[in-house]
């Protein structure tokens, strides 16, 4: 079978780096499984490559700046819920660097294959748990995430989640106990909505050659709403994240910190629970507009993690559970109430498991298609395919519909 990492370095050579499949296709570039048959000719230690042409970069705003700022986030990353950096090469025509393959695909795949498209309390618990710690590891290092979503969670083989995509992250210093007073916020009471019955599995298998097909993700494209002043270093202006995952400081533009990674926990959490997000209107503006001033409807009675939910979703950054301590607040809370922060990665079998390819699979899928890496780019060039796309269970793939969210720009707005 696959392993899922490698602890060494790999010296990349495009040349020498064999296409298994083709696993997603974004913004910043094109992601690969790979196998260096050099190296490993059983194959049995396949890659994700993400690679990114130069020549694109004329038409992508801050293309160039944003892939290797990832690559440099990338190498400073040391934590059990946050990618390794395999490796990365630089060609005339490319850049691209090397994470670990990760079998079990996104979260929003795994929420789909739920009987309700909904998460227990039960599974919730251990994927947020895991995912405050990943913020937790980002944030001690000054960075803010900026981009947290259903479809920027994977599933590791062993069940354990992992972030991926930093392009949108950047570094910022803590805020100080020296700041001004916040502008007024207008302020909502939780609206419960009635109750309907729906039935929560807690155990599945994942087999992550069977899923869903995906719409685009609506990321916001990195703009600058006004002149940026980082004289003390607390906050950004850009205007980034995915539309129904923005925060109510980031659409007013009153500049934003790290509470903003605090607001999207918020916002998943809630997407688990329910399958939806709390805010998403008929369009762009109407999203935006319920993002600032709608409160979150609940179903039933109030829960511990309904109450963790309203308070990650204050609309003031600064009232918001783990501005001012951080991630220590989040897991003080009681929905973690009883869980051994310390033993997280000790957990052997976690909600959901997954399966890999057999070897046989893998060396099967070479020999189909035979093409290196900077073949399969130039074929692409001359309009032909030399592989078949993965199927719609692409690690980097979710099924969203056609207008759950878009690519937007501020501009649009």
């Amino acid at each position: 079978m696959a392993t899922e990492t490698t602890k060494s370095m790999v010296k990349l050579d495009l040349g020498n780096l064999t296409v298994v499949r083709v696993l997603g296709k974004g913004a910043m570039g094109t992601v690969l499984l790979v196998v260096d048959l050099l190296n490993d000719p059983s194959a049995r230690s396949p890659f994700a490559l993400k690679v990114v042409e130069k020549s694109t970069f004329h038409s992508k705003f801050d293309a160039d700046r944003r892939a290797r700022w990832e690559m440099t986030v990338l190498s400073r990353l040391s934590d059990p819920f946050l990618p390794t950096l395999l490796g990365t090469l630089e060609t005339d025509e490319f850049l691209a660097w090397a994470v670990p393959y990760c079998h079990g695909g996104d979260l929003n795949i795994l929420r789909y294959r739920q009987t309700d498209q909904i998460f227990s309390p039960t599974s919730i618990r251990f994927y947020i748990a895991e995912i405050v710690c990943a913020l937790e590891s980002l944030h001690r290092m000054n960075i803010v995430y900026r981009d947290l979503k259903p479809e920027n969670i994977l599933i590791q083989y062993s069940g354990h989640v992992t972030l991926t995509d930093f392009d949108l992250s950047r570094v910022l210093t803590p805020i100080s106990s020296k700041t001004t007073k916040p502008p007024e916020i207008p302020t909502a009471k939780p609206v419960t909505r009635r109750k309907h019955r729906r039935s929560l599995s807690r155990f599945m298998l994942v087999v992550a050659e069977k899923g869903l097909p995906k719409a685009k993700s609506a990321r916001v494209s990195p703009v600058s709403r006004k002149r940026p002043s980082f004289s003390n270093g607390e906050r950004s202006n850009s205007f980034v994240g995915t539309e129904e995952y923005v925060s109510p400081e980031v659409v007013r533009g009153d500049g934003h910190e790290f509470a903003v990674d605090w607001w999207a926990l918020g916002i998943l959490i809630y997407e688990m629970m329910y399958g939806e997000t709390p805010f998403r209107g008929k369009n762009r503006k109407e999203t935006f507009r319920n993002v600032v001033m709608k409160s979150p409807e609940f179903i039933g009675k109030k829960t511990a993690l309904t109450d963790l939910v309203q308070r990650l979703l204050e609309k003031d950054p600064r009232k918001r559970l783990g501005h001012k301590r951080g991630a220590a607040e989040i897991k003080e809370h009681v929905f973690f109430s009883g869980l051994r922060w310390d033993l997280l990665t000790e957990v052997s079998r976690p909600p959901f498991l997954t399966m890999v390819e057999e070897e046989e699979t893998v060396q099967e899928r070479i020999k189909s298609s035979g093409v290196n890496v900077k073949d399969y780019f130039h074929n692409l060039r001359k309009h032909t395919t030399p592989i078949p796309p993965r199927p719609s269970s692409s690690t980097f793939s979710s099924p969203l519909s056609e207008h759950c969210r878009r690519n937007v720009s501020f501009e649009e707005f």
